[in-house]
């Protein structure tokens, strides 16, 4: 058993003003994802400007999509009891699917302003993401967020008692996460992207990636309390909302790879 770290959530105060480990997560996040695009701009013929002007488009859509994903997958009882809950973001409460959407969307504008083909500029995306993903679920765990389920594993941690646990130890899953879909995929997209690949891999292999770590990790993951199981006692909703990612991803790397192979036959004629 591991001793949980004792951080303070706060990373720091400017009078009555508090800011969060968690909010600067994604200051790390979109600053990671503009330096790297920068250093790639030119095969898309794209200037600096233009990259920044994309991660603008990014936020908004990771802000806005994210926190109705997570109003409508994740608490619609509380919306249809209080629309304005929609509102309180200090409260908490992003989804990662919600944002993803939001995200390509954001994609969908930008890709049509420039004249760019939709999935060139989604393979572009995809490695800029995980670094902003990785570091989203260390401000999770700083904030006491995403505990997992009862375990013994000699690396278990027992969570602080303000999440009303107990006192049996627990899988740290936000880490698990934080490796899988910050570093684990990170490393895979950056290094199959370091040459031109065909359109779409990328892109599939970030949705098949994810969506495969995601459900993964769904197993060690405490269910959200207020959906508990969605069906057969074990299925969660972030399980559930993984499957069109990874129907998504297979389509994307199974056409990718194909397309290939009909370029390679006919260049060998």
């Amino acid at each position: 058993m591991i001793a949980y770290p004792q951080i303070d959530p706060v990373a720091f105060s400017l009078g009555p003003v508090q800011l969060h480990w968690y909010g600067l997560m994604y200051v790390v996040g979109l600053t990671a994802a503009w330096w790297l695009g920068r250093r790639r701009a030119h095969r898309l013929g794209l200037t600096h400007d233009d990259i920044g002007d994309l991660i603008f488009y990014g936020a908004l859509g990771v802000i806005i999509g994210g926190r109705l994903g997570f109003v409508l997958f994740y608490g619609l009882d509380q919306l249809l009891t209080n629309p304005l809950w929609l509102f309180m973001v200090w409260e908490g409460g992003m989804s990662f699917h919600g944002g993803l959407a939001g995200v390509l969307i954001a994609a969908w504008l930008f890709a049509r302003r420039h004249r760019l083909a939709y999935l060139q500029l989604t393979d572009f995306i995809a490695p800029l993401v995980p670094i902003g993903l990785g570091a989203g679920r260390l401000g999770n765990f700083i904030n006491h967020e995403l505990p997992g389920r009862a375990s013994e594993v000699p690396w278990a941690m027992i969570f602080p008692p303000m999440l009303g646990l107990g006192p049996e130890p627990r899988h740290p899953s936000a880490l698990y996460e934080f490796v899988l879909e910050g570093v684990v995929l990170f490393v895979v997209l950056w290094w199959v992207s370091r040459k031109p690949q065909t359109q779409g891999l990328i892109s599939g292999l970030f949705l098949l990636l994810y969506g495969t770590f995601r459900f993964i990790v769904e197993f060690v993951r405490l269910p959200d309390p207020q959906l508990g199981f969605i069906a057969f006692d074990w299925l969660t909703m972030g399980q559930l909302l993984t499957v069109p990612m990874l129907a998504a991803g297979a389509f994307l790397v199974t056409t990718a790879c194909r397309s290939q192979r009909t370029m390679g036959a006919t260049s060998d004629r």
